[in-house]
């Protein structure tokens, strides 16, 4: 049945134009965009997850930024400590030469001078935009390195967390501590210390054999030791060419840097005391002292006669104390004399260990950090290609269905020509 009122094949045609249109003006957005999901309501599940991915690649970046900074920052901090290791190298070639005794060892020390302000002049130009590496002398804990942001890691319930890369300074000063003047010795259990030296003489008699007693620093070798913390070894009542009398507190003393354990002060605080002894009774003295964990072990002159006492002491936390450098040693150098070219041929390698050290911490962390830029690097890439096949759009196959769109489109408009078109037949019917 025709009619006049509702044309159907128009209504078809109609519809089929409108749904071609829809997908043409689809496909031209693809072509525009580049994505086959531009907006959520594309296809909102794959638009959440690639939004999600795009913000990981934003942060990425962020990291990749951090990891350039933090490799720049430890670079300079590596060379410097490398730097330190030949110049401290230099120092030990002008003691084994002052070893001669036909040879001007005041000129000798003057070098050696030089050298000692040289590396503190290393020290102290080893930073990168402020931030420095190679000295670590503060008493606020938290304080001893830097964290370089290496990753965002995503857990499987969708929470975010950050991961660092932890590098810790090296501490190369040269500038010696100093244990506050007013401070007063603690005492009794406070002063955790037990043995022949706690707090009180320790008589150190010459005898056919010579005298030996300990000392223990706190209850175990791993225990920390608060920063600032100091202790000193007081020598008095020496008789018969015995061990001199310390001046003060500060001439055999350790200071605690941050993080020291009491191994760390048993050893250095028995450094500290070898090298009073070799610059004061030469290298060949039986006088000395041996650390094992938490303890040190003295021992007196091996010859009757000599005699001295000795008290170790312990002072608490203070701010008019003063912590030295890990090569304040440096500062005590003097190969003037035959005792003191001795004492200093006993410490220098010692120093060069730590020199050493320090620029091998430095080089295994600048060595992780690459690791961590390269793979950060190649994780950025595989999310993106990721997004990328998530939400681009086939441009071949985009190119082909809009050609095939345009010709639905000029047959549509042809249908509807003709289906309006129909009714006018009837026309026919009244003439």
């Amino acid at each position: 049945m025709s009619s006049i009122l509702t044309n159907t094949g128009a209504m078809t045609a109609l519809q089929t134009l409108k749904m071609v249109n829809r997908s043409l003006g689809e496909t031209q957005s693809m072509i525009s965009t580049g994505k086959r999901v531009a907006t959520a309501k594309d296809n909102s599940a794959v638009w959440a997850i690639s939004k999600a991915m795009e913000s990981d690649v934003a942060g990425f970046k962020r990291i990749s930024d951090s990891l350039s900074l933090g490799q720049a920052t430890i670079d300079v901090a590596r060379k410097g400590a490398e730097t330190v290791t030949d110049l401290l190298t230099q120092v030990k070639e002008k003691i084994v030469a002052s070893q001669e005794e036909n040879v001007d060892r005041n000129k000798i020390q003057t070098d050696i001078n030089a050298l000692r302000d040289q590396i503190s002049a290393v020290v102290g130009a080893s930073q990168f935009n402020g931030q420095y590496l190679l000295e670590n002398t503060s008493q606020t804990a938290g304080t001893g390195g830097i964290n370089v942001l290496a990753s965002i890691d995503r857990s499987s319930d969708g929470s975010v967390s950050s991961t660092d890369i932890r590098v810790n300074k090296q501490d190369l000063g040269t500038g010696a501590s100093e244990i506050g003047a007013a401070l007063t010795a603690l005492t009794g259990a406070a002063n955790n210390l037990a043995g022949d030296g706690d707090g009180a003489a320790f008589l150190m008699t010459g005898a056919a054999t010579a005298p030996t007693g300990t000392t223990t620093f706190g209850t175990a070798a791993t225990g920390t030791v608060a920063a600032g913390t100091a202790f000193s070894i007081a020598i008095s009542g020496s008789a018969g060419g015995g061990l001199t009398n310390t001046a003060g507190r500060n001439d055999i003393s350790f200071v605690a840097r941050e993080g020291d354990t009491y191994a760390d002060v048993v050893s250095g605080l028995t450094a500290a005391f070898n090298a009073y002894a070799t610059a004061d009774q030469g290298a060949s003295t039986s006088v000395g002292a041996v650390s094992s964990g938490n303890t040190i072990t003295f021992t007196g002159h091996d010859s009757v006669g000599p005699n001295f006492s000795l008290t170790v002491n312990e002072y608490a936390s203070d701010s008019t104390t003063t912590i030295g450098g890990r090569l304040s040693a440096l500062s005590d150098v003097d190969v003037t004399t035959q005792s003191g070219a001795d004492a200093a041929l006993t410490a220098i390698d010692g120093l060069i260990d730590i020199a050493i050290d320090s620029a091998s911490a430095f080089g295994s962390a600048q060595m992780r950090i690459e690791t961590q830029s390269d793979f950060v690097t190649g994780l950025t890439d595989a999310l993106r290609s990721g997004i990328g096949t998530l939400v681009d759009a086939d441009m071949e196959a985009t190119s082909a269905r809009l050609q095939a769109l345009q010709v639905q489109q000029q047959l549509s408009i042809q249908a509807m020509s003709i289906a309006n078109q129909a009714p006018q037949s009837l026309l026919s019917l009244f003439r």
